[in-house]
């Protein structure tokens, strides 16, 4: 987070500073791929899993 957005932005207040952040935010958990995830993005790999597959102690590996 640091290097993709706070050393990137100019916070002119702490509202644009909760805009931008929250944009970030938003992009990184959901549209970004992430190699943890079979460099899928966050909500596409969850979208693929199966009824179930959340349950508590439930282990997930990718291929």
């Amino acid at each position: 987070m640091r290097d993709e957005c706070l050393n990137e932005h100019l916070f002119l207040s702490l509202a644009a500073a909760r805009r931008i952040i929250e944009a970030w935010r938003t992009d990184n958990s959901t549209v970004r791929p992430h190699s943890r995830l079979g460099s899928m993005a966050p909500a596409e790999f969850t979208n693929r899993l199966r009824p179930g597959q959340m349950e508590a102690g439930t282990h997930l590996s990718v291929a």
